[in-house]
């Protein structure tokens, strides 16, 4: 068989890949992807997708526990935890063949299997059952993407000790649970197994949970989830796992130097994700990888002529949309487009899907400081929002960062309802390079929790209307 040549082949179809492969099909560069599983990779089959589908079940549990607040009566809520992973699993199913359709759309070849560098502008893949061929391409796109970090002494097992894959699928819902890790992906499976009655104990190393966001929504955060009925370890570490008579013993060394021993149906290793850069060939390559991502300029462009990456595999923030927008970049830059701009990573959106969910863009308060900005600090309650009391949700608030001098927005920072769909506001506003007067002068629809955003930026300035 002669060897396939493309002007771009890409390594991996998740939301980094398949986006740069539809950008390239686009700029009419004749274009592959090379996959080893699943069209769509970790984010549309196992990430992103299912679990917002699984936290969505969870919110209407909780939700449906509360109706009597409306005036509402409802007979008994029961979860049947078979129909809730099949529901999540259908979600990614029918997003995986989205994907499927929009390669065939596009004219994009697909190639089952491992690819691998094989010398200058090639790329041997592996099929399942041992065949190989060679893709040969100008320029190739490594999207392989991230896994779970496993942690010494805590390995998962798949069974009692779970990575965020078998946290998905569950047989049967613990009675009781173990996150340890505090990030997204932990407080995201904390909420969802939570709300639909486990009792969840978080532990986390750092200081606080949540810790890439502002130090006050990561206090507000943990207020929440303890109010929920979380028990929450932060400053701490689980020393010890074992799987003992069809429970998981965890000894938990705390913050304040003593060891707590409890036992709990299963454990979630949620500590970081390490970047998928085995069996990829870069042995001998100019491919530098630092931590165990793959290291890039600015364009994501490797040492090694000809080979880019994107995405998770490149290091945080570990974000789809990030991912995305590095592919669409690095294939623009390719082709020659004009006026590409390297990825400011301000300027990226964070959301975790918790509840309360959490939202920020930009800097913290801290690393405005950190920055030498003197700054001016606005804060709105949604207790304060029309909408957000209407809902029944009026916790939480807005927080905005601005640089004194200049009124640039450097940072805002959300906890409450629906902050993910309201962050990408003030996502715009960066991106505009907007400051106060733009802001302050934009006018914000009545009622809607977008307000509390609005009275935010005028808090900032003294000229808060609502509270």
């Amino acid at each position: 068989m002669a060897d396939a040549s493309y002007d771009v082949v890409i390594v991996g179809s998740g939301p980094g890949g398949y986006v740069a492969a539809i950008r390239a099909s686009q700029l009419g560069l004749t274009c592959a992807v090379v996959e080893r599983e699943r069209l769509g990779g970790i984010c549309l089959n196992w990430g992103c997708i299912p679990t917002k589908a699984l936290l969505r079940v969870s919110e209407l549990r909780h939700t449906l526990g509360r109706l009597g607040d409306f005036g509402i009566t409802t007979g008994e809520v029961s979860v049947d935890i078979g129909k809730v992973v099949a529901y999540s699993r259908g979600v990614a199913d029918q997003l995986s063949r989205g994907v499927q359709y929009l390669m065939k759309k596009n004219g994009i070849t697909v190639h089952k299997g491992q690819g691998r560098l094989a010398g200058a502008g090639a790329l041997e893949v592996t099929q399942e059952d041992g065949t190989t061929e060679i893709i040969r391409a100008a320029h190739i796109i490594l999207a392989t993407g991230a896994r779970a970090r496993v942690l010494p002494g805590l390995e998962p097992d798949g069974e009692m000790i779970w990575t965020y894959k078998e946290a998905m699928m569950p047989p049967a819902q613990p009675a009781s649970l173990l996150v340890i890790g505090a990030g997204a992906i932990g407080m995201e499976f904390a909420s969802f197994y939570a709300d639909l009655g486990s009792a969840v104990t978080v532990v986390e190393l750092l200081p606080r949970v949540l810790p890439v966001e502002d130090e006050e929504i990561s206090a507000a955060a943990r207020k929440a989830f303890e109010a929920q009925g979380l028990t929450i370890h932060t400053g701490a570490r689980v020393s010890s796992l074992a799987v003992d008579g069809g429970q998981v013993a965890a000894s938990i060394e705390t913050g304040d130097g003593e060891t707590v021993e409890a036992s709990f149906d299963r454990a979630i290793l949620a500590a970081g994700i390490v970047g998928n850069v085995e069996d990829l060939g870069l042995e001998g390559t100019g491919v530098a990888v630092e931590k165990g991502h793959i290291r890039t300029d600015p364009w994501m462009a490797t040492g090694e002529p000809g080979v880019y990456a994107i995405g998770d595999v490149t290091g945080p923030p570990w974000l789809a949309h990030k991912a995305s927008h590095e592919g669409v970049l690095c294939v623009e830059k390719i082709a020659g487009v004009d006026g590409v701009h390297p990825l400011d990573v301000s300027r990226v959106p964070g959301c975790t899907y918790c509840r309360p969910q959490v939202a920020s863009v930009g800097l913290t308060e801290a690393a405005a400081k950190d920055a030498g900005h003197a700054v001016r600090i606005g804060r709105f309650p949604f207790i304060g929002n029309g909408k957000a009391i209407a809902l029944g949700e009026p916790e939480g608030f807005v927080k905005t960062v601005f640089d004194e001098t200049t009124g640039e927005l450097l940072g805002a920072h959300m906890i409450g309802p629906e902050v993910t769909e309201l962050i990408q506001g003030y996502t715009v506003a960066r991106t505009l390079e907007c400051t106060e007067a733009e802001l302050a002068e934009t006018i914000f629809p009545h009622p809607t929790l977008s307000e509390a955003m609005h009275e935010s930026v005028l808090d900032a300035y003294g000229r808060v209307l609502h509270i």
